[in-house]
């Protein structure tokens, strides 16, 4: 194995495969480094091995919609059956699946903490302690990642708090659950820890309504669900200090207001800072970045100041959309630019799509009605009931939720979706379909949804229009 590659990628994540598997199939040699599980967050410790853990509640919940298959329902969650499938999904925090895919792309890997080291250069630190330097031909990709933010609250770092990676990879689930944050990370394991046997659960957000970043009636209406599962949910409460003991004693949440929350656990879901503060930003005369996110350009470069274009920067570590899917897309975006591809990113500029796993699950895409409007886009908006139609009727009792459509106005095409209710997330995609393609409302007319589905909800958003 030689030491001079094409390309070389810091991260074996999903954005950062992705980057190097694009770079391979264009015929590229190709290194990809990673310190932890080549795989990385998404694979071993986030979405992957949370939306198993979410799975068993949200079958139980859709069979008790069910009139005859509700009566079938005598149990509760075996939740070390639950446990044991989400090992099984992870494969046991075991990579060796991706290594293999490595060797049939003719990835060279290596295993060890990754530097630039200067121009095209990166340095691999590996875990016996020695060293070795690698030179990029064409390209270097920085596809690094995020870690999660622990904010400076007094007394949280000593109290041990759990993030995304102790949640997922957790052996006992707690009986009385805390949870920092009213974002999806923590309304998704609020309600699946509740769902798998935790008595007490408490979500607590700063801001006035969950989901800050969705539409409010998507906040409303999940924090409507969750009271009616007994889960707790505070917003507008800013906490000001935590206090532990020691490792296996509760801790206690201190709100601005004075009121004290006590759990068993703590999980911060706050958000993510980027992973930039220790890759050799400075090697390369990038020092004001160390910390932050890098913002790449419309084809994923990294700007230099002696304006080099061999630098790039994939995923999380972008700060483009803090998305798996769309460090993926980001990836083969870079892989082709690398090659000589004349492409660009697009879909990171108002067609980002996401998926909050609550149930009822939020699926939207493109922009709020207040971001189009803060755009200066001329928006008309229109909504039907998600479950105001024949698809959903047969699927059972008491499904309901909103399905959203911003819509520009002079255009007469859609900028924006948000569809909530049980297992919508499939519906999302048609929407982010037409935004891609800017599609207008007329073509959308005869886009005939099939009965009886739930997309027919569809042929209802556009008749509220007026066609």
């Amino acid at each position: 194995m030689g030491d001079e590659f094409d390309v070389i990628v810091i991260g074996a994540g999903p954005p950062g495969e992705n980057a190097a598997g694009r770079s391979a199939d264009n015929g590229l040699s190709v290194a990809i480094v990673e310190e932890r599980l080549a795989g990385g967050e998404c694979t071993f410790y986030g979405c992957i091995p949370s939306k198993t853990l979410i799975r068993p509640g949200d079958v139980l919940a859709e069979a008790r919609r069910v009139p005859g298959a509700a009566e079938a329902i005598t149990g509760s969650i075996d939740v070390g059956a639950a446990l044991a499938q989400r090992d099984y999904i992870t494969s046991s925090w075991d990579d060796a699946g991706d290594l293999r895919w490595f060797d049939e792309k003719g990835i060279a890997f290596f295993r060890g903490r990754g530097r630039l080291a200067g121009e095209r250069a990166v340095e691999v630190s590996s875990p016996d302690g020695g060293t070795r330097r690698l030179t990029a031909r064409r390209a270097v990709v920085l596809a690094c990642g995020t870690v999660p933010a622990i904010p400076p609250i007094e007394g949280l770092r000593e109290a041990r708090p759990w993030d995304n990676r102790d949640a997922t990879a957790v052996k006992e689930i707690p009986r009385r659950f805390l949870v920092l944050g009213g974002g999806p990370i923590g309304l998704e394991l609020a309600q699946a820890f509740r769902r798998l046997g935790s008595e007490q659960v408490t979500v607590i957000e700063g801001t006035d309504r969950l989901l800050p970043r969705e539409e409010p009636f998507a906040g409303d209406e999940v924090r409507a669900a969750l009271e009616a599962e007994a889960i707790q949910v505070i917003t507008g409460a800013l906490a000001v200090a935590v206090r532990r003991e020691a490792p296996d004693t509760p801790v206690t949440v201190v709100l601005e207001d004075g009121r004290e929350l006590t759990g068993d656990e703590l999980l911060v879901a706050v958000g993510r800072r980027p992973n930039t503060s220790d890759v050799g930003l400075d090697t390369v005369g990038l020092s004001e970045l160390a910390g932050r996110f890098l913002d790449p350009d419309d084809r994923l470069r990294v700007a230099l100041p002696d304006s080099g274009e061999w630098l790039y920067a994939v995923g999380d570590v972008s700060g483009l959309a803090l998305f798996t899917h769309m460090g993926k897309y980001q990836g083969r975006i870079a892989g082709d630019v690398i090659a000589g591809k004349d492409v660009r990113d697009l879909a990171d500029h108002g067609i980002v799509p996401r998926v909050t796993f609550t149930d009822p699950q939020v699926a939207a895409v493109g922009l709020t009605e207040q971001e189009a409007r803060e755009q200066g886009i001329a928006v008309r908006t229109v909504s039907h009931d998600t479950g105001g139609v024949a698809g959903a009727y047969t699927r059972g009792n008491g499904i309901h939720g909103t399905s959203f459509l911003v819509v520009d106005e002079v255009a007469r095409t859609i900028v924006g979706a948000t569809f909530t209710g049980p297992e919508v997330q499939e519906l999302v995609h048609a929407a982010t379909v037409a935004i891609a393609g800017k599609v207008t409302l007329d073509a959308l007319w005869h886009a005939v949804p099939a009965f009886p589905t739930m997309s027919e909800v569809w042929l209802r958003l556009l008749e509220a229009y007026g066609l």
